[in-house]
């Protein structure tokens, strides 16, 4: 699977920025989608998350720090999963990487099989 992650930029604090990691290669809707993200100087961090097709209906799932403020969601018609960020903060300023698992989803990088090259968000405050 190739993973092309796009929609990163400047927003100031408070703002929206809709990310977009599209896939190619393989039966898209057979792969959970994560979204991880790393500010310089940490480690990479999971942000959400979403199951594959077969598995409880795409269900979802959020790092505390962006519950109520992000959605992720998917269109396997598309083979498109996206990343909708609202209320912005500083502390959101990071690469984001869209990763992409067979038949499941996880909160650790490692579990992932294919990455995407990585979208930089930067947010002013």
């Amino acid at each position: 699977v190739q993973l092309q992650a796009s929609g990163g930029g400047l927003v100031q604090a408070g703002g929206s920025l809709r990310l977009s990691c599209a896939a190619s290669g393989r039966t898209f809707s057979n792969y959970g989608m994560g979204w991880f993200r790393q500010a310089p100087g940490k480690e990479r961090e999971f942000v959400a998350a979403i199951n594959w097709s077969g598995w409880s209906g795409g269900s979802t799932y959020y790092a505390d720090s962006v519950k109520g403020r992000f959605t992720i969601s998917r269109d396997n018609a598309k083979n498109t999963v996206y990343l909708q960020m609202n209320s912005l903060k500083p502390e959101d300023t990071a690469v984001y990487y869209c990763a992409a698992r067979l038949f499941g989803t996880s909160r650790h990088p490692h579990e992932y099989d294919y990455w995407g090259q990585g979208t930089l968000v930067t947010v002013s405050s």
